[in-house]
């Protein structure tokens, strides 16, 4: 039986969506179609036809590639009706790419997998299961590192920093290799960020959901395009796209730099003018000065973070997020 939260499929609409981004990734995408994801695919053919009256499809999503990957795709579109090629005008980025492939994906159920073999199709059958049980976010997490040390440390304290500040949870080493039930889709995309992070959002958005645990194989062919370079700025975008909280880093910084200055320059003051310097401290008038100094610049800091909080809430309002999400799966008596 189809998801409890899946509205009914509409004539011609797929039961499953599998949305791939793909920027050149020539070498090994018709390995992927054939020999991975469409033998999958074809094993839950006979229990996706019971749902709906197109099994499945498949929406790549050609990101600007400036190989023959789009000629690949257009030949594997050619053989099968059910096969869809997107083509951007140029490279987007990954992010904006599977966003593209979720918004023309028909299915009541979407797939995000990544077109270089290491989202493996066996796993799919698993997800389709839970989420016929009920869940409307199913998320894959890789149960092997990432690549080498830097990768795998880096990725192991990215997710503690954006634990620690965001609002929402992401799972360690959770991908964007996700099933998103229809309305979830639906919510996502009434998200305008344009610096968007694909699972920070969908996390953000809430829903049941469940996880599976799967290992990435080596990637079919060719060199990752996410050097690290790309992945820094991925997690800058991250901490800045989820969480306001950098905006008032240098806010505390200033408080604290300022509590500092005023009690070293309270107890300097009655040490020395109150107390004749009973200490035998031998206070220069230049360090006065930079005592001085440095609690003008703790104020200065203050009223940066004073202004902090009045761009975050410009920033918020420019998100252009819905003020809530309801989940109309478990609501009663709700207009459509």
């Amino acid at each position: 039986m189809t998801n409890p939260s899946s509205p009914k499929p509409d004539q011609g609409a797929a039961v499953l969506s599998v949305v791939v981004p793909a920027y050149n990734e020539s070498e090994g995408i018709r390995t992927f179609h054939e020999m991975l994801l469409i033998p999958a695919l074809d094993e839950m053919r006979e229990e996706l036809s019971r749902l709906g009256q197109v099994p499945y499809e498949v929406v790549y999503v050609n990101d600007g590639s400036s190989d023959s990957t789009l000629a690949e795709l257009h030949a594997l579109a050619d053989q099968k009706e059910n096969i869809r090629v997107v083509n951007l005008s140029r490279n987007f980025g990954k992010e904006i790419a599977t966003t593209a492939g979720i918004e023309a994906a028909t299915g009541q159920a979407v797939v995000m997998m990544d077109a270089d073999g290491q989202h493996p199709p066996a796993y799919l059958p698993e997800f389709i299961r839970l989420w016929q049980g009920g869940a409307q976010v199913v998320v894959g997490v890789r149960s092997n590192d990432a690549g080498g040390f830097f990768k795998t440390q880096g990725s192991r304290y990215f997710y503690r920093i954006l634990n620690s500040i965001s609002d929402s949870q992401t799972v360690p080493r959770s991908t964007d290799y996700r099933l998103l039930d229809r309305g979830v889709v639906d919510e996502f995309l009434r998200l305008g960020e344009r610096k968007r992070i694909t699972r920070g959002l969908i996390d953000w958005l809430g829903f049941r959901r469940e996880y599976i645990e799967f290992e990435a194989p080596e990637r079919l062919a060719g060199e990752a395009t996410y050097d690290m370079r790309k992945l820094v700025g991925l997690a800058l975008n991250s901490f800045t796209t989820m969480s306001i909280k950098p905006l008032f880093i240098f806010g505390y910084l200033g408080v604290m730099i300022t509590l500092v200055a005023f009690i070293t320059g309270i107890s300097i003051i009655v040490q020395q003018f109150m107390m004749g310097d009973p200490l035998g401290w031998d206070i220069t008038g230049s360090a006065m000065v930079g005592i001085l100094v440095a609690f003008l610049v703790g104020i200065l800091l203050i009223a940066q973070g004073i202004l902090a909080v009045y761009m975050s809430h410009i920033y918020v309002q420019a998100q252009g997020r819905p003020l809530y999400v309801v989940d109309r799966s478990s609501s009663r008596n709700l207009a459509r």
